[in-house]
């Protein structure tokens, strides 16, 4: 596909093809094609993030805060309680990820794999105060005084496979003993990963995955099992609508309710749709199945689907500390409903069985912090000679 026809596919239908939507929504999608404009021009390097350090002290009551290079630190947080064990077998994917990284990321829990024992996870987990997530077992968690959805689980929240690290009060590593003794300070390092600016999914059996990129499009899989309606996905709760609940090895959360109602789909692998938790997948609606292009690996765990991108967010109300990046690091989901225009994604809450069956195209666009093309911006230009 080339740039001009994606550029025509924004714009297809024109302003009458928005006519009767919500102002808020015109908005979104206006601004999520100019960004799509920006980004296909700009020809430089996919890495539009910039790294930061998330802190947690080992202590009842210790600081959870995060920092930025030469940016003060931000105490955003507290520890309510500490874990007492960590959880072993843990959720299936877990074992998909790298020993001490983050192996999912959501609105509702960071789980962190700490070791794979005999082809299974062991895990432990970071949660808000007010809720609980399931897959992180009881007494296998820290117990934060954050809300769902905010703070390291919205606007702070790292991707997946971010490395993380246990530090002595001296600075010295404390070693990968979990969970880690009092006193220590656990550290998750997100750095900037070479993300596409947007993935687009073909809604079809045989559909392509196309991750667009500065270079241009690269063909990452093909939809095996198209998605057609929704289900009642735990966290949806603590999402907005087209947005990222989760995103984990095995899996790409999507909020389709308002946040305050349950509803969502979900995308994973082919490996994952073979397991044994998820052979439902093949008869319910709720789940896309995706698999490698042309005999190429498995996608479990790699990017960029289910590892190095996609996270949850700011949510509604939440800064980071520009625009591009408040805005930025929120990833969105259009869809083409009928071969239509791009538009925000439709709200539907609970089990819907067909609710999704119109539509024929996604993108989801990945989280960037840094504003395209502004490297240089503020120089002056060179004196000719």
């Amino acid at each position: 596909m080339r740039t001009d026809q994606t550029r025509s596919s924004v714009r297809s239908g024109g302003p009458s093809a928005y006519r009767g939507q919500p102002a808020h929504l015109l908005h979104t999608v206006v601004l999520a094609a100019a960004i799509l404009l920006i980004f296909v021009q700009a020809g430089e390097s996919s890495v539009l993030d910039e790294p930061y350090v998330i802190s947690v002290e080992f202590l009842p009551g210790g600081d959870i805060a995060v920092e930025r290079a030469g940016e003060p630190v931000m105490i955003i947080g507290k520890v309510k309680a500490l874990p007492e064990n960590t959880r072993w077998p843990s959720f299936t994917a877990s074992a998909w990820g790298k020993e001490m990284t983050v192996v999912a990321s959501a609105v509702n829990a960071i789980h962190i794999l700490v070791s794979v024992e005999n082809g299974k996870g062991r895990t432990m987990s970071i949660l808000p105060g007010e809720t609980v997530a399931p897959a992180a077992g009881p007494g296998a968690a820290v117990v934060t005084d954050m809300m769902a959805g905010r703070g390291i689980f919205g606007s702070w929240a790292p991707p997946v496979g971010s490395r993380v690290m246990v530090e002595n009060s001296n600075g010295t590593s404390a070693g990968r003993e979990a969970p880690p003794q009092e006193g220590t300070t656990l550290k998750i390092i997100v750095e900037p990963s070479d993300n596409p600016y947007f993935l687009e999914i073909e809604n079809r059996p045989g559909g392509r995955v196309t991750a667009w990129y500065s270079y241009g499009p690269v063909l990452t899989g093909r939809v095996i099992r198209p998605i057609a309606g929704t289900g009642r996905f735990d966290g949806t709760i603590f999402q907005d609508t087209g947005r990222i609940r989760a995103n984990h090895p095995g899996v790409i959360d999507i909020c389709t309710s308002p946040e305050g109602l349950v509803g969502g789909f979900q995308i994973i692998p082919l490996e994952h749709a073979f397991s044994k938790e998820m052979l439902g997948s093949w008869k319910m609606t709720q789940w896309m199945i995706v698999g490698p292009a042309g005999g190429g690996t498995d996608l479990k765990g790699s990017g960029p689907l289910f590892s190095g991108g996609l996270l949850p967010g700011p949510a509604r109300g939440e800064k980071l500390w520009d625009l591009w990046a408040t805005y930025g690091r929120k990833p969105l989901v259009l869809v083409r409903m009928n071969g239509g225009p791009w538009v925000r994604m439709p709200s539907f809450s609970g089990r819907q069985d067909h609710a999704l069956e119109n539509i024929t195209h996604l993108r989801i666009y990945y989280p960037f912090t840094r504003e395209p093309q502004g490297d240089g911006l503020d120089q002056p230009p060179p004196v000719s000679r």
